[in-house]
């Protein structure tokens, strides 16, 4: 959950507890922001001027940690994508106080009442954050996509570059895009189609005060915040197959969720009165499903959390790095300002596209980034569950009493898991001899936003 809506305050203090749980950092070390500081004021020496394309930026309205921009052209049947890489490593060295505090985060992290960031502000929100107010530098990776939605990196350069406009998401509209930004965007999701990939996106969820009551719901993505996805999916993977041709790189990696776990889902389905055919597979049942309905935005965020979570692996010898949902072999690069992993991508697939060979930094950090992304990844997981059980605390809070419809979704030593009907609310109860799929009748017990818990019982 990555936005609040909440203007009476209500889980202020929750989210100040959380920050305080999970150890989130509320500033830089002065070293480390002395350090950012002085990086930020390095004068391009490696780079092309690129000025005279026309870059834009497409983000939530408040973003000012820029990672990406684009510029598109035709050539014959053909649609290239110039796309502007924030270039981190320009400015942060490897062994600097920079660098060190962000092998120490790996990931920014985010909370619906503001982020603690991967690099200090003078970076991510200043000289590396590609935004309008002047020449950024860049890498640029020049992506091929042809009429079939197949990609091909075709250049990799350090650049100049200047953006013509920051976009945003709920505000822009066809005219402002370049041309060729929705033809694109329609290959590669055709593309997708075709191949089997199951990309669903769930919806953000949010915390809203509606008639005087805190509810939790879902604001679905923008068509344009699709649109850009696939830029962005474009990019990542030309560079993932360049990565595999010349054997070396960092993938991102995800299985298909296993049997138990679709069988869950199929009664999660069963909870929110979805009609889940029998003989339909769950990426066949996914790709239908609407954002703006609200019980198949939280079915989409339940498929989120049932499979093994995506890791990242190095580039092995005989392995073929696969990841299910986007049926393809696939890496991060696109964020830099906000992953760590992607500066070592984007600094090695620069090399290699230029025909030299991979950084030995970023050959040797390969082997050690798994560990720490997968940390961070993990931390940040924690913490959107403990948002997410907050908000639902809150949202509870003064309807003790209440009966609620439930379908149990999983059974283990702990009890049974559920799924109320008629919230995205999944909870745990004290139910013996039941079964996943069994209907339940439960009663709201206790909601106490200072532990963040509810408690129900079950009556029938």
């Amino acid at each position: 959950m990555k936005t609040l809506v909440d203007p009476h305050k209500a889980l202020s203090q929750g989210l100040a507890d959380l920050r305080t749980r999970f150890k989130v950092p509320a500033s830089f070390p002065p070293l480390v922001l002395a350090a950012a500081e002085a990086a930020a004021q390095r004068a391009p020496s490696e780079h092309v001027d690129r000025t005279e394309r026309p870059f834009v930026t497409l983000d939530p309205a408040t973003s000012t940690d820029l990672d990406q921009a684009f510029a598109i052209e035709c050539r014959g049947g053909d649609l290239l994508l110039h796309y502007a890489i924030a270039d981190v490593a320009w400015f942060v060295r490897d062994g600097d106080p920079v660098d060190q505090e962000a092998w120490k985060r790996g990931a920014t992290l985010y909370l619906p009442d503001g982020k603690a960031s991967l690099y200090p502000p003078a970076l991510s929100e200043g000289a590396a954050s590609l935004l309008p107010s002047g020449p950024r530098l860049a890498v640029v990776f020049t992506v091929k996509v042809a009429a079939d939605g197949k990609v091909a990196l075709e250049g990799a350069e350090r650049a100049l570059i200047q953006s013509r406009a920051k976009l945003a998401y709920d505000q822009v509209a066809s005219a402002d895009l370049p041309d060729g930004f929705e033809e694109l965007a329609e290959r590669i999701r055709a593309a997708e189609e075709r191949r089997g990939a199951v990309r669903v996106d769930p919806p953000e969820q949010e915390v809203a005060m509606v008639e005087g009551r805190l509810q939790l719901r879902f604001r679905p993505r923008a068509r344009s915040e699709e649109q850009n996805a696939a830029l962005s999916l474009a990019t990542n993977l030309a560079i993932a197959q360049t990565l595999q041709q010349h054997k070396t790189g960092l993938f991102r990696v995800m299985p298909e969720p296993d049997d138990w776990a679709v069988k869950r889902l199929r009664q999660t389905a069963r909870a929110f009165g979805l009609s889940w055919p029998q003989m339909e597979s769950l990426a066949q049942f996914e790709i239908g499903l609407d954002p703006h309905d609200p019980k198949q935005a939280a079915f989409m965020l339940a498929v989120r959390r049932a499979g093994a979570p995506a890791a990242y692996v190095p580039f092995r010898e005989g392995e073929a790095p696969w990841h299910a949902a986007m049926a393809a072999t696939y890496a991060h690069a696109t964020a830099p300002l906000r992953r760590l992993a992607d500066r070592y991508v984007v600094e090695t697939t620069l090399a290699v596209a230029n025909g030299q060979p991979p950084p030995a930094a970023a050959v040797e950090a390969f082997e050690a980034l798994p560990k720490v992304m997968a940390r961070a990844d993990s931390q940040a997981g924690q913490i959107d569950r403990a948002v997410i059980d907050l908000a639902e605390s809150v949202m509870l809070q003064g309807r003790e009493g209440e009966t609620f419809d439930a379908v149990v979704t999983d059974i283990d030593e702990r009890g049974a898991r559920m799924q109320l009907c008629e919230l995205p609310v999944v909870a745990r109860v004290t139910a013996h001899k039941v079964e996943v799929g069994d209907r339940l009748v439960v009663r709201l017990e206790m909601a106490e936003p200072a532990q963040a818990q509810v408690a129900f019982e079950r009556i029938a």
